[in-house]
């Protein structure tokens, strides 16, 4: 979109709201922001959440912005001209019935100046976004990051410029609604199942995935997995330029892997020696982060110089120290089985691996046998411990259970029976949500522990 359309199109959007009645669902970090951003539109804006507001994290906030406040058992969608939906909130809620419901990151597209690189898949989002924007920013290349991350989609629109890289990480829960969103590099990373509380089905699931690149035209790219095997298949739902990351071969248009090397269209990016992140699922991770970065003109120069420096992730297979010989990570974001299967893989054994928190439907029997090879104790946690215990002991009778309750108990009971050599690792495949605010909070929690171990 030309700069002259694009002007256009927000003077149309202006013209639409001021004085409209709008509803926003979900007081959360996004939810609040859609709500900074329809007032400034000129909107009158209303929010609901579960929670009274005094409960809520942003009771202030919304104080100060002057909006009104509903619980949202009361609020009837209908009854205002708009509902923006946060992610967090299914759509099956009463609150939606007979409204016009738009998503939060469909309100803010059509207000982002510049080009947009939009990130999705079941695990690899946040280390992938974090070194796109890395590698833009080594390279000087004007950039914000943000989406599922960081900052809201409709926080971003204030700081977002004409020449600029708008780099999303996308949920299923913010793709799930859009319509009209179009990302210029759209990246589909794997999909294995996750969030099936939520979706059902894995078939909604992924097509709450592949509506990242369903929406995507000729003039755009989609950059799949060549080794993920639903990939075939999205391949046939974009009408987007394909170029294939995590080929085993180099080829044009290929971001692949040959004789330890990563090679970007049949050239020489890096050795994979030269890559400091632990895990196969990170090779993947900087493969694909080297095809955003290489589609949106960086040099292979810049882009290798840029991964060698990069640090990773917060609660991403994060070190947090070492007592008495025994190493302590954080991989609070692994909340599904297949990031746990990763981290598991990333380690040779020793384990005392830290499992619960909120079930999502998950079938954790997938890690029975990687358990029984590589773990010395299983720390079991929060609301699924007991789901977990059944489901293991289903397919490996005897593997070393320990109902620890609680994330401390877990520390302590590693702490305690850790030898040197061994690792405590924290890799839930679980939400977060039935002891702590977030993956974050539970990651922060846990290394504050760790810390305080004597």
């Amino acid at each position: 979109m030309c700069v002259d359309d694009f002007e256009v199109a927000v003077a149309e959007i202006l013209v639409e709201l001021v004085g409209k009645q709008i509803l926003v669902v979900g007081l959360g970090k996004s939810g609040l922001a859609a709500a900074r951003l329809a007032l400034q539109l000129g909107a009158r804006v209303t929010v609901c959440d579960e929670k009274p507001l005094a409960e809520t994290r942003f009771a202030a906030e919304v104080a100060e912005l002057g909006v009104g406040y509903l619980p949202q058992a009361e609020a009837v969608g209908a009854a205002f001209d708009l509902v923006i939906q946060s992610p967090g909130v299914p759509l099956e809620a009463p609150v939606f019935a007979g409204a016009q419901v738009t998503g939060e990151l469909e309100f803010a597209a059509p207000l982002l100046r510049g080009r947009t690189i939009g990130i999705t898949g079941s695990n690899g989002k946040t280390t992938t976004t974090a070194l796109i924007g890395h590698i833009l920013q080594h390279a000087q290349v004007p950039a914000q990051v943000g989406g599922n991350i960081g900052t809201p989609p409709t926080a971003m629109v204030e700081n977002s410029r004409v020449g600029q890289w708008n780099v999303l990480e996308l949920s299923s829960f913010q793709l799930e609604t859009i319509q009209s969103f179009q990302a210029d590099i759209g990246l589909i990373l794997n999909i294995t199942p996750d969030h099936l509380d939520r979706h059902k089905t894995m078939e909604r699931y992924v097509d709450a995935k592949a509506r990242l690149i369903e929406l995507q035209t000729r003039l755009n790219v989609a950059v799949l997995n060549a080794a993920d095997p639903l990939s075939g298949e999205l391949a046939k739902r974009t009408r987007a330029r394909i170029v294939y990351f995590n080929a085993t071969a180099p080829g044009p248009w290929a971001i692949a892997e040959k004789d330890g090397l990563i090679t970007v269209d049949e050239q020489v990016l890096i050795p994979i020696e030269a890559i400091s992140l632990r895990g196969r699922h990170n090779v993947e991770n900087v493969m694909a982060a080297a095809a955003a970065a290489w589609l949106a003109n960086v040099s292979l120069d810049d882009i290798a110089a840029a991964i060698r420096t990069f640090p990773g992730v917060e609660h991403r297979l994060e070190f947090v120290r070492e007592v008495a010989g025994v190493r302590y990570y954080n991989d609070s974001k692994a909340t599904n089985v297949d990031a746990t299967e990763k981290a598991l893989d990333a380690f040779d054994g020793g384990l005392w691996v830290i499992l619960g928190g909120k079930d999502k439907q998950s079938d954790y029997r997938a890690l029975a046998g990687r358990l029984r090879s590589k773990a010395r104790g299983i720390l079991l946690i929060g609301k699924a411990a007991s789901i977990i215990r059944r489901q293991l002991e289903e397919v490996e009778p005897g593997l070393p259970l320990l109902d620890c309750g609680t994330l401390g108990e877990a520390i302590r009971v590693g702490h305690a029976e850790g030898q040197s050599g061994d690792t405590v690792l924290l890799a839930p495949a679980c939400a977060s949500f039935d002891q702590f605010q977030s993956y974050e909070h539970r990651g922060s929690v846990f290394k504050e522990l760790v810390h305080n171990l004597k």
